[in-house]
């Protein structure tokens, strides 16, 4: 890995990027996209989910058809759609077991309507000013000063990146993974297809948004999720064009999570292995997203706008790009942060379970990922920790090194199964999970 120098001494912390243009609408139809037909009532189409080729939208059933089969799928208004309708359309679209990946390899040339955010997904919060980036943690500075750092970055933007961690990190790594999850992918449908399933059957699913039937919009990506722990996965269920490169990752990782965790650890002014003994390296999810080309990027979002459950995440991106975060300054104006990619850089944000047992001192905050105008998919590799102790007599809420009479504890205790309920009962974008636990 190339090493990077160290950024000015504490008082600047901040890389230096160009500002990232905000996603714009394609003036063209992209070369090769085939253009789906209207059907006479220019409602019904159905999504071919034969895997001997790639799948097409085509109009097949008249509009008073009650065939099981017509999903009248991604050109009816999902908006408009009462919600059996809906309901539906997203089960065609899911039972074509090629995900967002399909629909390009199919050739739309316009978002379907169930991936269109009709209030319009860029406008509602302002982009920074040019040259405001999240801050920089150097883990080869001494420990007290990355740790300062660290806790810094943790209390005013939950966002960092971190270099110069070649000591715990082979140079090829996180690109291989990368790269190899790429590989999966991009694989043909028929191959890719074996692999689809939301059920985490063995610890291991390939799916296409995890809250799809709850999210009141489908986003434009597809993903493979890995349980690492507590249980971990039957790896042999891992697609084997991507298999050794996660596997080394997983490891990679973990000492990457470990040595972040001993910084905010240290920076909340307990011992640095106050979080690890907490069992918050134990439980881990790795989740490899795949961001297609996007025909209309104006129209769709990659990810909701949302923060992150657990205790900390720790993100390798490609060089696309679509990574922004939300953050308000003292004088209460927010905007939204590129986190553009950054050679040899990792991205470290705090979850929401971090915010409630650092009793506030931490916050997790919004993010998401915009379409990008390039030609190119984006890929991420992210792997979120957690508790591993899941006991119904194991409680977790504000460490008791945190609070005293003159800071009393924010939030209630809780066991981890009340708090995984809590978070699969919302859709990804909602805010409640924090306050589910407010006192």
């Amino acid at each position: 890995m190339m090493r990077l120098s160290p950024p000015p001494p504490v008082t600047s912390r901040y890389l230096t990027v160009a500002e990232h243009p905000r996603p714009v609408l394609r003036s063209g139809t992209r070369r090769g996209f085939y253009q789906p037909r209207w059907g006479k009532d220019k409602e019904s189409f159905q999504l071919d989910t034969a895997h001997t080729r790639p799948f097409r939208l085509r109009p097949l059933y008249p509009s008073k058809s009650t065939d099981a089969r017509n999903p009248t799928t991604m050109a009816s208004s999902a908006a408009a759609a009462p919600d059996s309708g809906r309901a539906a359309l997203l089960k065609a679209f899911d039972e074509s077991r090629t995900g967002v990946r399909g629909l390009v390899e199919s050739g739309v040339s316009a978002v379907p309507d169930l991936f269109v955010h009709p209030e319009g997904p860029y406008a509602s919060v302002p982009l920074a000013p040019p040259g405001v980036s999240i801050p920089v943690v150097d883990l080869s500075l001494p420990a007290p000063l990355a740790a300062a750092a660290a806790a810094e970055a943790a209390r005013d933007w939950g966002f960092f990146y971190l270099v110069n961690y070649d000591a715990i990190v082979p140079s090829d790594y996180p690109a291989r993974a990368l790269a190899a999850v790429r590989a999966f992918h991009e694989l043909p449908a028929p191959e890719r297809s074996t692999h689809y399933g939301r059920a985490m059957g063995g610890g291991v699913s390939y799916s296409s948004n995890v809250d799809l039937f709850r999210s009141p919009a489908a986003s434009w990506r597809d993903t493979i999720q890995l349980m690492f722990g507590p249980t971990r996965c039957e790896t042999e269920l891992i697609p084997p064009v991507c298999r050794s490169e996660i596997l080394e990752w997983e490891a990679h990782s973990a000492a990457v999570g470990r040595a972040v965790m001993a910084l905010l650890s240290q920076g909340l002014g307990l011992g640095e292995t106050a979080l690890e003994e907490t069992s918050c390296l134990e439980g881990k999810l790795m989740v490899c997203h795949y961001y297609p080309v996007c025909p209309e990027p104006d129209r769709t979002m990659g990810l909701v706008p949302h923060t992150d459950p657990g205790v900390v995440t720790v993100l390798a991106q490609d060089g696309v790009g679509g990574l922004q975060v939300k953050h308000t300054t003292e004088d209460g104006e927010s905007y939204w942060v590129d986190a553009k990619p950054v050679p040899g850089a990792l991205v470290i944000n705090v979850g929401d379970l971090l915010q409630m047992m650092s009793n506030d001192t931490y916050k997790s905050v919004e993010h998401r990922v915009v379409m990008n105008s390039r030609e190119e998919a984006r890929v991420s590799v992210a792997v979120f920790y957690n508790p591993g102790k899941r006991g119904e007599s194991v409680f977790y809420g504000p460490l008791p090194g945190l609070v005293s009479s003159e800071n009393p504890p924010k939030y209630r205790s809780f066991t981890m199964s009340e708090f995984m309920g809590a978070f699969f009962k919302r859709d990804l974008a909602s805010k409640a999970l924090i306050e589910h636990f407010k006192l």
